[in-house]
């Protein structure tokens, strides 16, 4: 364990051993890294904990710098952890070139299979006693974070002092099938808002589609395809990501003594968005953190968006309509064109075909529930589904619900400390 300071916090860089899987506490064990943030002026103060739960799958906590963002505001109050959850950042990290210590695919996936809220919560929870002596904590949850804290309100709600949710209140019982046959038309919507705002993109956007239908370049090892540039649209899910899609898209071509190509600065910024090499677990673990019961979740996306033929690209191209972007799907062609996911292809199609996921969310225990809970809801949030939100709102006992369209999905990083005050205030005369 190491401290160090930078300005306004005091770090200190904390390491757990947990068991792979909890049903064997004597079995094998993993690491997990924490990064404990505290204000420099209340460093030897005795205060209540928060633990953050990062976005994804597959991120490790986000790396600040002093005190960025929301946290400047929650070290007012809070002794922060910043947890990488397992698989992540520091926390025995799980990827092409970690994985094959497993075995082959079978074992690959099995392992892979402890990787979901579940574990992670379990992991909080054998955490949280030795760091606040026993009492509950605080649970601040981004999107996937967001998820994993409904897991704990269904399994271990006696560790939570209160609960903070942006962007990330999942469907209690959908199907991955129910979860992208939502988000398919939230997609379109965005990417005709972009096309509104700018209209030079659709005619650019056709260019670069119909180029790499033609020539399949390739960057730096990645197959660059049709699909993987419409899945750049995964940006307009973020309150600027219209804007930094219009200034990507005008850098596409140049003109060489071959002719007109597509620019490298263009190839290696498409490269570098559709490339996993950072967060492999976000590809594999993608639809299986809505798997629950034996029905696989079976690249649900893939097979889903064969009900939306208006997202085909060779079928925009062939007439004169536009090309629509893609976002925050997993498809089996992630897995051979981007070198980072090429050896994981047979792991994902094991997860994609699992039919024993245990059940994630206690309606009973919700319905019931005594913690103070407040959820931030992006109105028409490109990656969580508002009606389904607001479902599980409803479902959860005393959970306050602030529904806005002030923030995309990223609000907490582009509201920082007004999205956490906001919350704060929600639960304030519980906590």
């Amino acid at each position: 364990m190491s401290s160090y300071r930078q300005p306004g916090v005091v770090l200190t860089d904390r390491h757990f051993t947990v068991p792979l899987d909890h049903t064997d506490p004597g079995g094998e064990q993993i690491e997990l890294f924490g990064r404990e943030a505290v204000s420099r002026g209340k460093a030897g103060d005795d205060l209540p904990w928060l633990v953050y739960l990062e976005g994804g799958p597959g991120f490790g906590a986000r790396r600040f710098v002093g005190t960025e963002a929301w946290l400047g505001r929650a070290v007012e109050e809070f002794r922060v952890l910043l947890l990488d959850q397992r698989g992540t950042g520091l926390s025995t990290p799980a990827n092409r070139q970690t994985l094959p210590l497993r075995g082959g695919p079978r074992e690959q996936a099995d392992y892979l299979a402890h990787f979901r809220s579940d574990n992670i919560v379990r992991d909080c929870e054998l955490i949280r006693p030795q760091l606040t002596g026993g009492a509950p904590w605080t649970v601040l949850g981004q999107s996937f974070g967001g998820f994993c804290a409904v897991h704990y309100l269904s399994a271990a709600p006696e560790g939570l002092k209160a609960v903070l949710i942006t962007g990330g209140l999942p469907s209690l019982d959908a199907h991955a099938d129910d979860v992208y046959r939502a988000a398919y038309p939230r997609i379109e919507r965005k990417v005709a808002a972009h096309y509104a705002r700018y209209p030079q993109d659709v005619e650019r956007v056709r260019e670069i589609a119909a180029y790499l239908a033609e020539h399949r370049p390739e960057s730096a090892g990645h197959r660059l395809t049709p699909e993987g540039f419409q899945s750049l649209g995964i940006v307009l899910g973020s309150g600027n990501g219209s804007h930094q899609l219009h200034y990507l898209l005008e850098n596409a071509f140049v003109r060489t003594p071959l002719g007109i190509e597509l620019s490298d600065t263009f190839q290696e910024a498409m490269r570098t968005a559709n490339s996993f090499a950072g967060h492999p677990l976000y590809a594999l673990m993608h639809e299986a953190i809505y798997g629950q019961g034996k029905q696989p979740t079976g690249w649900a996306a893939e097979r889903v968006r064969a009900e939306f033929p208006q997202f085909d690209v060779a079928t925009a191209l062939a007439g004169d309509g536009p090309v629509l972007l893609t976002g925050e799907t997993i498809h089996p062609w992630h897995f051979e064109v981007d070198p980072a996911l090429r050896p994981l292809r047979e792991t994902a199609e094991l997860l994609a075909s699992r039919t024993d996921w245990p059940e994630l969310y206690d309606p009973e225990r919700l319905a019931a529930n005594q913690v103070p809970v407040a959820a931030a809801v992006y109105h028409d949030d490109m990656y969580v589904d508002t009606e389904h939100a607001l479902r599980t709102a409803a479902s959860i006992r005393g959970l306050r619900t602030w529904v806005t369209n002030e923030f995309e999905h990223d609000g907490l990083r582009a509201g920082g400390p007004r999205v956490l005050d906001r919350l704060l205030a929600l639960v304030r005369d519980d906590v």
